[in-house]
């Protein structure tokens, strides 16, 4: 009887087997390792080659070259070995030229550098560039807005709205007040195309005016209730009929705190003589350019993005009547924004940010002067 080439013996000590187990069933190995983990176990039951193969959807060959390799190196042998690869054609004084480059100036005629632009300048290839660009998270074709706060008081005003949100005062309603003016009534030129399955929404890019409407907007930073007042302009006269709608609207037993930015209509002596007859009234301004500390512009933000911003409003009525749709829907079940970080952690990041864009214009500077001589 003819018999094949003998079986490697395969024994198992205690710690391989429970570093096998693992690989086998942890979700965190990679699936090939599992495998040869699960083959290894199999085998070192007793299991025949042919029956693992089956079970495991392997070929019998497969299942032989990896016990040969358990055999021969242990647990170091189920990992695939380093493969050599194509040589290096780019040095490291190659990608540290085209960095500095990126990083200090910019293609003749223009504001910033593309792959193309940059790969001719260096004689690399523009996929090459891009490789670079993104080890080194270098995006020359984006560019991002910031305004920094330029108000005496930003510490003094920072603690205290943020203190408002994250231990709220007893008896006490904190509104968030803020108007969000010329809302405009747009109608696209031509019918919207509906989504369909292949094909996204389709409208056209331009649009015809039917007017405008001001949303005055009160929100309850802890229950996220609002009180809404539309009006056709936002002067100190509208504003103080919608401060008369809240002081109507809430109990008279709690005080009330709000928060708003320092727009010119709210500081009018018209508003300023309101709050001073209404001594449970308690007024927290934003810093200046610090509007995002007011709650409101987030929901704000929600109204936009979901209502207005693929709307089409052949009136002014239609857009009221679509605004307080959504307000009525917002209404039936709000939801709370959560304000999660400490004044500290606002100003620490502030902080750091100023002292980045400080460092980043000091920089730029010693540049160009170094490159004009002067």
């Amino acid at each position: 009887m003819r018999r094949g080439r003998p079986k490697d013996v395969l024994i198992l000590t205690d710690e391989e087997r429970r570093r096998l187990e693992s690989l086998a069933h942890r979700s965190r190995s990679a699936p090939h390792v599992a495998r040869r983990a699960r083959i290894i176990l199999m085998c070192a039951d007793g299991t025949d080659n042919t029956v693992v193969a089956h079970r495991l959807h392997a070929t019998p060959g497969t299942v032989s070259k990896w016990r040969r390799r358990f055999v021969r190196e242990r647990l170091e042998g189920l990992y695939d070995e380093p493969r050599p690869g194509a040589q290096r054609t780019i040095t490291d004084e190659q990608i540290e030229a085209v960095v500095t480059r990126t990083l200090e100036t910019t293609p003749r005629g223009a504001t910033h550098w593309s792959t193309r632009s940059m790969a001719k300048a260096v004689g690399l290839n523009r996929m090459a560039i891009n490789r670079i660009w993104r080890s080194f998270g270098l995006q020359p074709h984006r560019t991002e807005t910031f305004k920094l706060s330029n108000d005496p008081l930003l510490v003094e005003k920072v603690r205290d709205i943020v203190g408002l949100y994250l231990n709220p005062p007893t008896h006490a309603a904190v509104f968030c007040v803020d108007e969000k003016p010329q809302i405009q009534a747009l109608d696209r030129m031509q019918p919207l195309l509906p989504m369909q399955p292949g094909q996204v929404e389709r409208r056209t890019h331009d649009y015809k005016r039917h007017g405008t409407t001001t949303l005055f907007a009160a929100l309850n930073a802890q229950t996220c209730d609002v009180i809404t007042q539309f009006h056709q302009r936002h002067r100190s006269a509208q504003f103080r009929e919608f401060l008369d709608l809240i002081d109507a609207h809430v109990p008279r037993a709690l005080d009330v705190h709000i928060i708003m930015d320092n727009y010119s209509t709210h500081k009018t002596a018209l508003i300023r003589n309101w709050f001073a007859k209404r001594p449970r009234f308690h007024v927290h301004f934003t810093p200046t350019y610090g509007s995002w500390l007011s709650l409101v512009e987030r929901w704000f933000a929600e109204l936009t993005n979901k209502r207005l911003l693929r709307g089409a409003f052949k009136s002014v009525p239609q857009l009221k009547a679509a605004i307080q749709e959504f307000i009525d829907a917002h209404q039936a079940d709000p939801k709370p924004f959560v304000w999660t970080k400490s004044a500290d952690e606002i100003l620490a990041s502030i902080g750091r940010f100023a002292e980045r864009t400080t460092q980043g214009h000091t920089a730029q500077h010693v540049s160009r002067t170094t490159v004009t001589g002067h």
